[in-house]
């Protein structure tokens, strides 16, 4: 579409989006009307509030270039044919040409320009940092959308990453979903290596637990302007963690295993028994069901390191 269009403005750039976001808007539509010769893309029906403009500049009165606009942006020009005739006929007394009225039948959905608006906002936003903040840019995309990022392929050098590229290039349609999902990443790692930006190993007391950080090579002198990105960790290998469940011998480990919780109300305030302290010093969590679990999980460092944590409370 870009190839086809050209385009050179801002506004452009919306419509295309409006374009590509649209229901039989551009192909067997504009692009024909485009590559024919017929309009231009300034001309051509990108967004639903195009038709609406562009009728009441032809002297169409506002209300009925509303209700065209909002007949054709929902794809039912053609199934009310008596409605829609009666638009034809409007639409021809005030000199719309006949390539727009067709136009107009073909579409089946259209976008608005408010949202074409906000969505090439914010890619020309992002293509700038791209663009001017490379290392910023890349350090974002890893940490929010490679879901997929493998640190064992992709930071070990761009020859390791081509090699994985060939090998799902070769698996076609047998490729996994992981693989062809992690083809986007590779291609943007990839990049970013030939634009002479490089991973730092995954450092223990340096890495953040789950965003990829800038760190400056101040070690070598030649290398000194030269910014890497530090790996935090494997996405992959951080969403297991998250999953991982810790599970407690409530037998063995639990020092509160023999306490009984009861949600039968006191006698002298009417509240559930475990908002009460079993003891004059005990504090109120202890009761409750994370206490419980708190408290087995912390046995495993030894009764006193537990009273240690108690006293403090």
């Amino acid at each position: 579409m870009l190839v086809d269009t050209k385009p050179t403005t801002f506004d452009e750039l919306i419509r295309i989006s409006g374009l590509s976001h649209g229901t039989d808007v551009w192909l067997g539509n504009a692009q024909s009307l485009i590559e024919e010769g017929t309009t231009t893309l300034q001309d051509s029906i990108c967004c639903r509030d195009d038709i609406m403009i562009y009728l009441i500049k032809k002297g169409v009165p506002p209300n009925p270039a509303f209700k065209i606009m909002e007949t054709v942006r929902k794809g039912k020009a053609l199934k009310d044919k008596e409605k829609w005739a009666q638009n034809v006929a409007l639409m021809k007394e005030h000199n719309v040409p006949d390539w727009y009225i067709k136009s107009c039948e073909k579409i089946k959905y259209m976008f608005p320009k408010a949202h074409a608006a906000a969505y090439v906002t914010n890619a020309f936003r992002i293509a700038w940092f791209k663009v001017h903040q490379p290392k910023a840019y890349y350090t974002a995309y890893f940490t929010i959308r490679a879901d997929e990022f493998d640190s064992e392929i992709m930071c070990y050098g761009k020859e390791k990453v081509k090699n994985k590229m060939k090998e799902i290039d070769l698996a076609g349609n047998n490729a996994t979903t992981k693989d062809k999902n992690m083809y986007a990443i590779l291609e943007l790692v990839l990049e970013m290596y030939e634009r002479g930006i490089k991973f730092l190993p995954i450092d223990l007391y340096k890495s953040h637990a789950t965003k990829f950080q800038i760190e400056e090579d101040r070690n070598t002198p030649t290398t000194k302007q030269r910014t890497r990105l530090r790996n935090s960790s494997s996405r992959r290998n951080r969403r297991s963690q998250k999953r991982r469940k810790i599970h407690v011998n409530r037998r063995h480990e639990n020092p509160l295993k023999n306490r009984k919780l009861s949600s039968r109300p006191t006698k002298e305030n009417g509240l559930p028994r475990r908002h009460e302290p079993k003891q004059p010093n005990e504090p109120i969590w202890l009761n409750s069901h994370w206490g419980r679990f708190q408290m087995g999980s912390l046995s495993l460092l030894g009764s006193n390191i537990i009273n240690r944590i108690i006293e403090k409370f």
